[in-house]
């Protein structure tokens, strides 16, 4: 992993800050995801992320996390590869594309779902952090576990309504995928570069 010195300045101001926040927050200890902790008015069950590593690792599932793909009739097995899948993210072009209107408004609709337990204020600064510190420790790639590796919280909640509404209108979330890809900022996404020297006189 590459020193903080040597990640370009917008890098170690996003990634330190939301750390420090984070930690603040939740308390010393909070280095990583250990709960994903599901949550529906007062309705809470927990699944350690240890359970979720063994899952994406040996395709196993165990206790709470076994009994419900059970009951969902979900294979592990494919479940395990699900949460091994990686996408290549360049992390200069992503830190930048988090910082753009529009990467601002994804974080703060995702973090109405996914969202520190104790601390949901700061869900935007987690998932902001959580997603550059986990393409960071991946080299360039982003898996479901690898996230969770990164997420500068012990407990990450899921807000289930929340959730299943978002689900619910992702059909109609297709042409606002289309608009951004077609727009300036979609379509020169890959072109964007990281700052090289100046060019000479």
């Amino acid at each position: 992993m590459l020193p903080l010195s040597s990640l370009p300045p917008v890098i170690r101001v996003w990634g330190s800050a939301g750390l420090a926040t984070l930690l603040i927050l939740a308390g010393p200890e909070a280095r990583a995801a250990e709960q994903v902790v599901f949550v529906s008015g007062a309705f809470r069950r927990s699944i350690p992320v240890a359970d979720l590593e063994r899952l994406a690792r040996t395709g196993e599932a165990v206790g709470l996390l076994g009994d419900a793909l059970r009951l969902g009739g979900r294979d592990p097995a494919e479940v395990g590869k699900l949460l091994n899948h990686r996408v290549t993210l360049p992390l200069v072009q992503t830190t930048r594309l988090l910082s753009t209107r529009f990467g601002e408004s994804a974080l703060e609709r995702l973090s109405g779902i996914l969202y520190p337990l104790k601390a949901p204020p700061v869900g935007m600064v987690a998932l902001r952090s959580a997603t550059i510190l986990g393409i960071e420790d991946g080299s360039g790639t982003l898996s479901a576990v690898g996230f969770l590796r990164a997420y500068p919280n012990e407990e990450v909640a899921i807000n289930l309504p929340a959730l299943q509404s978002a689900l619910a209108g992702l059909s109609g979330m297709g042409h606002v995928v289309k608009e951004f890809l077609e727009s300036d900022l979609g379509s020169n996404l890959e072109r964007i570069q990281e700052p090289g020297p100046p060019a000479a006189p």
